[in-house]
């Protein structure tokens, strides 16, 4: 069961990251849970419905996002990732390339493993 449920975190993972890069919120929004939080490499926790709703105003873009390295640890009905990613994304209206590491929790619910908490720090 824990390769099944590796495989299910790893695939909901590299689903956000095209869903961002393909800015689809609608598509993000079903892979994070209802009460999601991100925390910015800047310390700002933000809600999942402020970040979409930014994301849809076009204050966040993300042009790409090169996967790294990705580490996880499945216990039970919790998972934590760490992923580690170059992202191009344009912010507020100021582009670059952030080298982001993001620390997720991800929660089995319904069947389906959802990201609950996102934390981006750079390395």
């Amino acid at each position: 069961m824990e390769d099944q449920d590796r495989s299910k975190i790893l695939h909901n993972y590299g689903a956000q990251l095209r869903a961002m890069v393909d800015g689809d919120t609608e598509v993000l929004s079903e892979l994070l849970t209802e009460n999601f939080t991100l925390t910015h490499m800047t310390g700002y926790l933000q809600s999942k419905q402020e970040w979409l709703s930014q994301m849809r105003a076009g204050h966040f873009v993300y042009h790409d996002a090169q996967e790294k390295d990705v580490t996880l640890e499945v216990g039970g009905d919790t998972a934590r990732l760490v992923g580690r990613i170059v992202t191009d994304a344009t912010v507020y209206g100021s582009r670059a390339n952030w080298p982001l590491q993001l620390t997720m929790n991800f929660i089995r619910t319904g069947g389906r493993w959802l990201a609950a908490r996102s934390e981006a720090t750079t390395w």
